[in-house]
This record gives C-alpha cells, structure tokens and sequence, in this order.
C-alpha cells in the first residue's frame, strides 16, 4: 500500500480516537459538568485542534481538513448508538426547516418535465398566488439572466434559486401556454404542514392525518379536532403510519389534549441526564370519546410516545402493525464549523415503566436491517409471526400486559397486503407516470373542475370513466410502459390514484386522503373498531 492510501485510511481513525479522547477530557473538566453547552474545551486548544494544525501546516501534501474531520466525527459516530447523528453544515438549513413547520420562499410545488420546471401546484394565499403564477406556467429564467430549462437543471439548483430571506424579491420569467410572461415575487414564510388531513370520514367519527411532529403540529391538532367537533365528531382516528416523529413537545402536548387529570405521558432518564417527567396539565379537547391509533412499522419515535401513552393508561385502541422501535432521546449542539450533532442523551420510557427502543447492540447494519427482517420472517402478514424482544412483561392501568423493547405491539392487528401494488403498478409509480399524466390532464381541464364546491362533493361526485382511463394507458405506452399486463385490481387502484391526485391538485393532502381513504382496509377497520369504543 502506498503512503498516500495509507493516510487516507489512517486519518479518519486517528481524527476518531483524538477526538474521544478530546470529549472525554472535556467531560471530566469542571467546566464541562456545570454548563449544558461546554462538550470541548472553552479556552484551551484541544488535542484534535493541535492535529489539524500540524495536518493544515506541516503534512507535505495538500489536505481537505474539513471533509476529513467530518469522516472522523462519522467514524466516531458510528460506535454509538444508530440515532446519534452528525449533520453537515449544508443540510443543517432544510432539517431545521422540516422541525421549525416553515421556510422561506415563493410557495409553489414543481417538478421538471422533460428538462423544464413545472409549476405544480401553488399554494393559495402565498407569495407566488399573489403575484398571479398559475397551475401549469414553466419557469425560463430567474432574476432575468438565470437560464432554468435544459439537462443540468436540478430541484436543488431550484430550490436555491427560488427561496431565500423573507420580503426579498425574485424576478420570474414565465411562459403560459405560448406567452412568456414576467412576475415579480415577494418572498414570504410558506407553512410546512404536519397535518395531513382532518375530516369526517364517518357519521360521528373524524379522521386526523399526521405527518410528522414539528413546532405546529399541536396549534394544527387543536384546529382540526375544534373543525370536527363542530361537524359533530364524538369518536376519532388518529393516522400516524409512517411518521417518523420528530419534536417530542408536541407529542406529549397531543396527549395531554386526549387524557384527563395529571396523567404521566412519558419521562426521560439517562446516565447523565435525571429524570424528567411529562405530565397531563390541563383540560383536554377530547378526553372522552372513543379513540384509536393508526401505526405501522413506519411508525417512529414522538409516534411511539402518543401511541404508547394512550395504550398504557387503555384510553384507546392501536390499530395496524409493530412500530418502529425508537425510544432514544437526542439533543442537538451547534458545532464551530455551522454543523450540528444530535447526540443520544436519555431514553424515553412510557407511563407503564416501559423502553420501546429495539436492541442496536448488533451493529448499525442489523439495525438498519430489522425491518427488513420482519417482512422476511412473516410479521406483517401474521401477528403470531411478532416476537416479543424483550422478557420483561409490563401492564397497562387496565391490566393488560404490554411488553418492553422493540415498538409498541398493536391491539388489533391488521395484516400488510402484498397483493395491492404489482410489479405493473410499481413501475408505473418509480416511472412517475402518474404524476406526470395528472399534471398534463390537471392542466388542459382546469376549468372543468370548477364545478366540485369541496373536496368532499369532488369525492361523491368525481368518476374516473373509461375515456379517461384509455387516455392515462395511452400516456403511460407513449411513456414505454406496456398496459397490456394490467389486470381488474391493477385498473382499480388506477382509477382510486388518478381520482386521489386529481383532488390533491384541487385540495392537496386532505382532497387526496379524502378520497384515497375511501376504500382504505385500515381505515374501514378502524371506523368499524371505533363505534365499539366509548
């Protein structure tokens, strides 16, 4: 081996131990122990600094530091726990955004066709709606000398283009139809929803969907349940399949709105972090009611939080499949270089006693891996498949036996259904054929939709026919997509996602919910399982 490939493997390890060693020092310093903020040395250069130095003045060849210490923080990373993370400076912005609920920007949603920018959908009442940009118009140029159409363009070169600090002013070249036409667009805050979709999907029964947990997700939750209680909802369903979590205040804030008294929700406790309960505090919107949880594997973290609180004290019903099995607390520190480590510094545990975090002491690869290896051995097909991970047998304020590690074991379990997306309707899905035939069809009909009050008339009213099913077949062979191999599910699950996403043009996530809920397995299981709870 060369010396220069001999560096190059070495360093990220040396930059590895000299920085354990510099967080542990640091740790044992008094400086440390008494300010939350104190992880390195305040006043004193470190060991890993002295490295740098001598690398950046001494090494005899030219060296990229930045890049090499980051594979050193990753490396160290890598011993630790999988949810222990660094987060480089570029991608600090957008994680940030996605927690906050908001970013600054225009307020469109694109997509690039054939080498030019889409305008998708734009976002009623922002920027982009008040300078007068439509459905349908193509981006040309930004700012007057920023060519947007040909091979090298990208959504994040787009992305950059578009959003920036709120009130400033972006100049837009447009063509509509065959006119080109100029916009000015004034910057603004565009919301970021976690809240999906919140509507009656029953007589008495409301239907919540949510995304994610960020800094607006309770103001969003209180909204909808105040909508649906005055359209007469009496039972709920809450939908958190496939929400990773994210802040853990509005989980227990959420709970706090679903159960009475000073309830503990959840506390966190870790080696150097005492624990810290979160309590019930206040009288809640829907305390009474019948009421059930939505998870599957999918389901993760503040996710776990909610279902776990509301199973534990038995105030409703989890529906669905063993959620994920994240029960690690991470706490994020801004690092020197504009970079952040979200460091794992306690773990969460339910109101029984119990820790739903799943076992990482395998590795990374295996952790990465146990979804995977549920499918394979049969958990989303069978609940006699679920192995319970953890001996340790805890109750619920009931007396119903729930267990430790590895996600929350649902009430009633509803099987993954293999048959719904064939090999047809997954090429038609990686292919994006849907999206691109309801963009041209949205397009060239607007004005008839115009017709449909609400996505709930929309909903009743709307039929895919056979005319405009023979037109999607036609996109997708000019697409080099053979129809020929669809069958009668293939059709109607066709028939369900054009309706579904022509909606999400006319009332974005909730029209499309609405509608593809309609025939939802879960969904009706759940509204069934609902009326039987008070």
């Amino acid at each position: 081996m060369s010396d220069n490939r001999k560096l190059k493997v070495f360093l990220p390890l040396l930059f590895a131990l000299v920085l354990a060693l510099g967080m542990y020092l640091g740790h044992k310093m008094p400086a440390a122990r008494n300010s939350d903020s104190a992880i390195f040395f305040a006043n004193k250069r470190g060991s890993l600094q002295e490295v740098m130095d001598l690398l950046k003045y001494k090494y005899v060849d030219t060296l990229d530091l930045g890049d090499a210490q980051e594979e050193a923080i990753e490396g160290l990373l890598s011993h630790l726990d999988p949810h222990s993370i660094y987060i480089p400076p570029a991608k600090v912005q957008a994680v940030n955004e996605d927690l906050d609920g908001n970013f600054e920007g225009i307020g469109v949603e694109f997509n690039i066709i054939r080498d030019t920018v889409n305008i998708m959908n734009v976002i009623s009442g922002g920027p982009s709606d008040l300078a007068g940009v439509l459905t349908g118009d193509k981006i040309l140029l930004v700012d007057d000398t920023i060519q947007v159409a040909g091979k090298n363009i990208t959504n994040d070169k787009i992305r950059k283009l578009l959003r920036g600090p709120r009130n400033s002013i972006v100049k837009a070249t447009m063509l509509r139809g065959s006119k080109k036409v100029d916009v000015n667009i004034k910057r603004g805050v565009i919301p970021l929803y976690s809240v999906d979709a919140a509507y009656m999907t029953a007589p008495g029964t409301g239907y919540i969907k949510i995304n994610k947990f960020s800094a607006t997700t309770y103001t969003e939750f209180v909204q909808a349940v105040r909508k649906l209680q005055k359209e007469g909802m009496d039972k709920l369903i809450i939908d958190l399949r496939q929400n990773g979590g994210g802040l853990l205040d509005a989980a227990t804030r959420i709970a706090d709105e679903l159960l009475d008294g000073n309830k503990l929700i959840v506390y966190t406790q870790g080696k150097s972090s005492p624990r810290q309960d979160y309590k019930c505090s206040k009288p809640g919107l829907f305390e009474k009611g019948g009421l059930t949880i939505l998870v599957d594997e999918g389901s993760a973290s503040a996710s776990e939080v909610l279902s776990g609180a509301i199973q534990d004290w038995d105030r409703g019903e989890i529906i669905g499949r063993r959620t994920f099995g994240k029960g690690l607390v991470q706490e994020p520190f801004d690092l020197s270089n504009g970079g952040t480590l979200r460091l794992t510094i306690a773990r969460y545990y339910l109101p029984s006693g119990r820790s739903i975090q799943k076992s990482y002491q395998n590795g990374r690869e295996a952790y990465d891996e146990d979804i995977t290896n549920r499918f394979n051995h049969g958990e989303f097909l069978n609940r006699d498949s679920i192995r319970p991970v953890d001996t340790i047998k805890y109750e619920t304020a009931g007396g119903k036996t729930v267990y430790a590690g590895g996600g929350i074991m649902p009430d009633v379990f509803l099987p993954f259904d293999t048959t719904r997306y064939s090999p047809f309707l997954t090429e038609l899905y990686t292919r994006n054929i849907f999206g691109d035939f309801i963009y041209e069809y949205y397009t060239a009909n607007a004005a008839s939709f115009k017709q449909y009050k609400d996505a709930p008339a929309f909903n009743q009213q709307f039929q895919v026919d056979n005319s405009l099913l023979n037109a999607f077949k036609a996109h997708a062979e000019a697409a080099k997509v053979s129809t020929a191999k669809m069958n009668a599910k293939d059709e109607t699950e066709i028939r369900t996602r054009i309706k579904a996403l022509l909606a999400r043009q006319l009332w974005r996530s909730e029209g499309f919910y609405m509608v593809s809920n309609t025939d939802d397995p879960v969904i009706l299981k759940a509204v069934e399982e609902v009326k039987k709870l008070k």
